[in-house]
This record gives C-alpha cells, structure tokens and sequence, in this order.
C-alpha cells in the first residue's frame, strides 16, 4: 500500500500546456522564436506545429483541473514561465524593486490558477522553469545563426543572479498558495540537448563542450542561489527536479553515470530538501576508446536497440516493449535509480515525471502498472517516496516535435480542443482508489 499522504498527482509546463487562444500566447521566450523560426522548420529541427495552437491551460485551468479531481487526484505540479512574469529585463533592477517592472496581470492569473488548482483538492508544486528562457536572456536565433552571444541563456553568467531575483520574486508572490517548490526542470537536458547533441531540436544547436560546462555550471549555481534567497522567505521545501537515467551495459556505465546524473546532483542535492526524479527508460552503454574533448572524457557509448534509440512500437533488443517515440519500457531502471539516488542523497523523493508516448493507449496502462508497483515495492522496503507526478493530464506540445507525440492520459483534439479521457486516466484512478498497484499486477504477466 502507498501511505496516506502519498502524493498521486501530474504534472504540467508552462510553455507545453499554456498556449490555445489569442489571449493565452507568450511571445516572449527562446522556445517561440526557435520553433517559429523557419529555417528551423524547413530543416526539419523542428516541426512545423504551432505552440499558441495547444490545450489552452492558460484559459481552461478550471476544466483541466476539474478533470484532475474527477479521477481522483491530490497533487499537481504547474510551472511558471519567467518570461510571462517578466517580460522585459530585470539587469538593473534590485532585488526589492522587481514588482515595478513584473506583470503583475500574469501574477495575479497564476495565482488564479494555484488557487483553482487548491479548490480542487490539489495540493501544488510550483516549479520555477521549465527549459524556457525570456528571449531578452536567450536568443536561440542570434546565437546560432550569427554568433551573437549578447543573449546567450545560461551559459551567460548573469543569468544565476537574474534566476535568483526571479525566484525570490515568486516566493513572495505565490507562498501564500503552494505548497511546496522545485527551482527548475531538468537543467541536464537543458545543457546536454542545447550544447551536445546537434540532432534533439534544442536551441541554440550549438555543439560545444565548453559551452556545455558552462550551461552546467550556471545552472548549479543559478539553483543554489535561488534556493538560499528562498529559504529566507518561506518554511515550504524547495527542491530540484532532475532528468535521471539509469545507465547499464559493461563497466563503462559507472562512469556515464557520473557524467548524467552524479555531477550534478551531488552539489545541488546539498542545496535541496527534495529530489523530483523524472523517468522514462534507461540506456545501455559499452566501453569505447576514451576521448577528451576539452576536459571531458568520454569513455562510454551508447548501444542502440535500448532506451531511448529504439525501433518505434516494437521490441527492444532486450524485448522490452518500445512506444511511439521509440522508447524502451523498462521499470526497473525506475528501481535501480531510485535506490541509487536514496543510497546517496538520503532524502525524499518525488517522481515528478513518468509517462510513455501512446496515442491508441496501447502501453500506457502496463507503464502506469509497472511503474507503480516498483514504487510500492520500494516504500515498503523503507526509502521515501513520498509522490508520483505522472507526465501528463492531457496532451501536450512536445518541444522539437510538436503534437506529433502524445503522452496524456487525456486525449486533445487539436482541432476542435475537445478533450477525450483514455482508458488508463480510469485505471490511474482506479490505483489511487485502492491506494495500491499490486492489485493490477497479474495484469502485468498479460501485457508483458
């Protein structure tokens, strides 16, 4: 059994979930002019789906919410775009004078929102950025296209103190509402993708090692900061939510570990009163030549055929079933990161994102399963596991690839924004029912 304050919620972005109708479209930030970009678009790094063409959070929260409740919900985590609260630079302006260039519309339809949200039986996790950056910050467009790096995102290192500032300024905004905080989103991917990996559609799409440390560095630096300034103003736990993944394959994978997951963590989790763990699948890894590139050694690569470089809708190499985007099912990843991550950090831990790609709704109900029960398990053999945010309510856009990938247990028509419940939001409710997944597992043996 889950214990009785077991958080069983979802969670949302901004920039994913907000955008659907005139009033509801954010201009303002890296993502919009990337994914507007049509140079972007003609060569295929991004799609051509409109971001302000969405499921329209921003002005059917009640809805959205209500849908929560109905299938019995208790938590959600909602994320704030900087870009919204402040459209326009905060460089020269202190600390205590911040309110006189917020919007303080923007401010005060967020705390619309939470309290919507709390109304509903929600308690909320309010996660300051989501990959997101104000365009007066990050110019995707500028830095790749003219190697102007005036607005150059976190490898700048301004952007830790204009973070803080930003985070200071939500506390005293939304501190009477939430509930609890994560400082940001997945800062791994945010680097990784943007700096290292040319193919993923992450601005700027610049390859360079030494702008990677940087992003890293910044934004280690960036959630320090703003956790300190934080805990000044509120007793409420600030923590940070991080993309793990659990490497496997030849000795090889103690060392990518390290690299994805350790270097990271191990400074910011001084800096923080929980881990929100997402997770999606593994990778497999063998030993390779060791390389150097400008500091970085690489020791290890990626094997294809597990994790996330899959054939679509079929079988790993391993056999595991793969989904819509090619990503291997594996639940006991989740178990041997999780026990990885309490075995280091000793604190507790909140899965703040677990879903699958799955627009028939073929796999998710045997990923919810599965992955719940190894949570269930790990409870009762003692860690502190205190939540699972499952990624997402509904449908959502999906960064580089648009609407094309669907991860909602509520299916979106794009076209009309009707909004159709699949049969694994019942079975999700169906679990928080009985506050147990174990009752669902003979069912695993059948999917599997």
């Amino acid at each position: 059994m889950f214990g009785k304050d077991f958080l069983f919620g979802v969670s949302i972005s901004g920039f994913q979930f907000e955008m659907g109708d005139e009033k509801s479209i954010d201009p303002n930030t890296d993502w919009f002019a990337w994914i507007h970009d049509e140079l972007n678009q003609l060569n295929y790094v991004v799609s051509e789906d409109c971001v302000e063409n969405g499921v329209n959070y921003w002005s059917r929260y009640e809805e959205i919410h209500k849908l929560c409740e109905e299938c019995g919900l208790n938590s959600i985590r909602i994320g704030i775009e900087w870009s919204r609260i402040f459209p326009r630079p905060t460089f020269d302006t202190r600390s205590d004078q911040l309110q006189s260039i917020a919007d303080m519309k923007a401010v005060e339809h967020y705390r619309e929102i939470v309290t919507d949200a709390r109304k509903k039986g929600l308690r909320v996790i309010l996660n300051l950025n989501h990959f997101t950056l104000p365009i007066w910050l990050h110019d995707p467009i500028y830095v790749n296209r003219n190697c102007d790096f005036s607005k150059n995102g976190w490898i700048n290192d301004k952007s830790v103190e204009e973070f803080s500032k930003y985070a200071e300024f939500c506390v005293k905004c939304f501190d009477d509402l939430c509930d609890m905080y994560s400082t940001m989103n997945e800062p791994n991917i945010v680097a990784q993708l943007g700096y290292l990996s040319r193919n993923s559609g992450f601005p700027p799409s610049i390859m360079s090692v030494e702008f990677y440390k940087k992003a890293i560095e910044n934004q280690i630096k960036a959630h320090k900061s703003a956790y300190n300034k934080m805990k000044q103003l509120t007793e409420k736990p600030v923590g940070i939510i991080y993309a793990t993944i659990w490497y496997e394959g030849d000795e090889s994978a103690e060392e990518a570990m390290k690299f994805a997951n350790w270097y990271f963590l191990d400074e910011a989790m001084k800096y923080s009163d929980f881990l929100g763990a997402n997770y999606y699948t593994r990778a497999v890894v063998k030993k390779r030549k060791p390389c150097e590139l400008n500091g970085l050694k690489i020791t290890w690569k990626t094997v294809r055929g597990f994790g996330q470089s899959c054939k679509q809708n079929s079988r790993s190499f391993d056999g595991h079933l793969t989904t819509d985007n090619g990503w291997e099912i594996y639940p006991e990843g989740l178990e041997k990161i999780l026990i990885a991550c309490w075995q280091k950090y000793k604190k507790p831990i909140y899965i703040t994102e677990n879903g699958v790609a799955d627009i028939k709704d073929i796999y998710r109900p045997y990923y919810i399963v599965s992955h719940l029960s190894v949570i269930e398990k790990l409870i009762e053999n003692g860690l502190d596991i205190k939540g699972y945010l499952h990624w997402s309510i509904t449908d959502n856009f999906e960064w580089a690839l648009g609407y094309s990938m669907r991860f909602g247990l509520i299916h979106v028509d794009f076209a009309d924004g009707s909004l159709t419940p699949r049969p694994s939001y019942f079975l999700y409710s169906k679990i928080i029912e009985k506050n147990t997944a174990h009752t669902f597992k003979k069912l695993l043996e059948i999917w599997g």
